[in-house]
């Protein structure tokens, strides 16, 4: 498989260093994206740049799309359909709303090219270190053809089931991430106000039935987890932006099919309260700062 041409649509945060480790595999890779500085990093990596999205697939392929929404993702797709060699594989690795994603299934195979929707968890540390976690929706075998460029990119490939799957089962687990830190966060908030040190409640916690991978590996405040956020002055591995994104795909899901989320729900709410005081940027887990001041606001 090495040295086939991938086509990269999309060179940010994630997109540019996941087309970085593709490059660094082997492949030829040609890239587009509408931020020249995204472009000029890329190239660095050896990427090479197009003009347009259209000409970065001409004689790729595999054509990766990594995009902001599902709007962006099918306004690409609608391009590139017509004009990438026939028998191309797609891959959309962009975290968007499943009827997005399955609307693009549709507009591959009517034009007779494969394709799977592959959003990824790790964040830009696991983009830039490939070791992502790919969660996939697709055919068996477009998931068969496309397992080994993922691999290039990422440490786990999870094929999930038909197409959209992969949507669903990233905003389930983050859903349950969101819940989950904010859940960590309020115990930690508490221990404080009765006195109870960080490490003894993480000493505690971590071996017992509140483990979880938002206290082991991601705890929410300094000294426990010397590389979680909280030790960087909470610089973003996963924004609080992109945590609000994945959590309002949640309950657009959950309204579409009639599901109770509550939990979910709350934790969308509070995630919009914390993103609209201006921390929108910073990591998801220093939602703590947040919960404490309500704390100390409660108390007064």
């Amino acid at each position: 498989m090495t040295g086939e041409t991938i086509a990269f649509i999309g060179l940010g945060n994630m997109g540019g260093p996941m087309a970085a480790n593709l490059r660094a595999a082997g492949h030829p890779v040609r890239g587009f994206d509408l931020v020249a500085e995204a472009c000029e990093a890329a190239a660095q990596a050896g990427v090479v740049i197009a003009a347009s999205a259209a000409e970065a697939v001409v004689g790729a392929s595999i054509v990766i799309t990594m995009l902001p929404a599902g709007r962006h993702v099918i306004a690409v797709w609608s391009e590139l359909v017509t004009v990438v060699a026939p028998g191309a594989l797609l891959i959309d690795c962009s975290t968007i709303d499943v009827d997005s994603a399955r609307k693009a299934h549709a507009l591959a195979a009517a034009q007779g090219h494969a394709s799977l929707d592959a959003p990824v968890s790790g964040g830009i540390g696991g983009a830039k270190a490939g070791t992502l976690t790919f969660m996939v929706g697709g055919a068996a075998d477009s998931f068969a053809r496309g397992e080994a460029i993922l691999a290039r990119m990422g440490r786990n490939i999870f094929h999930c089931g038909d197409a959209g799957a992969g949507q669903v089962a990233k905003i389930c687990n983050n859903m349950i991430l969101g819940i989950s830190m904010i859940g960590v966060s309020e115990a930690f908030v508490l221990g404080e106000k009765l006195g109870l040190s960080r490490q003894a409640l993480f000493d505690v916690a971590s071996v017992s039935s509140g483990q979880c991978w938002s206290l082991t590996t991601y705890c929410p405040v300094p000294g426990p987890v010397p590389a979680s956020p909280a030790n960087n002055d909470y610089k973003p591995g996963f924004a609080a932006a992109l945590m609000l994104k994945d959590l309002r795909l949640a309950q657009e899901a959950a309204n579409s099919a009639g599901v109770s989320t509550p939990l979910g729900a709350e934790a969308a709410q509070l995630y919009s309260l914390f993103a609209g005081l201006g921390s929108a940027g910073e990591d998801f887990s220093a939602i703590i700062k947040m919960l404490r001041g309500h704390s100390e606001k409660g108390a007064a």
